[in-house]
């Protein structure tokens, strides 16, 4: 997938974390698509790297929602 097909995939992972994520974390809409397009990068790029799956399968997305969401609740408690 090329980096903007991950950016894009990003995005909506990021809102997938976010709706998964219980609680109130004071993360903007911004914030958000942003932890979700790093979240998007690690998991892609290091999940093809270690060789869990290869591009283009749907493991990637599920990756990175997994991904996303890790990044997202260690910014949330890191907040508090």
């Amino acid at each position: 997938m090329s980096i903007i097909g991950t950016i894009f995939i990003g995005l909506i992972v990021g809102l997938v974390a976010r709706l998964l994520h219980p609680g109130k974390d004071g993360l903007g809409l911004i914030m958000t698509a942003l932890l979700g397009i790093a979240g998007a990068m690690v998991a892609t790029y290091g999940g093809q790297m270690i060789g869990i799956y290869q591009a283009g399968q749907p493991a990637g997305f599920v990756g990175a929602v997994v991904g996303a969401f890790v990044i997202l609740f260690i910014v949330a408690r890191l907040k508090k």
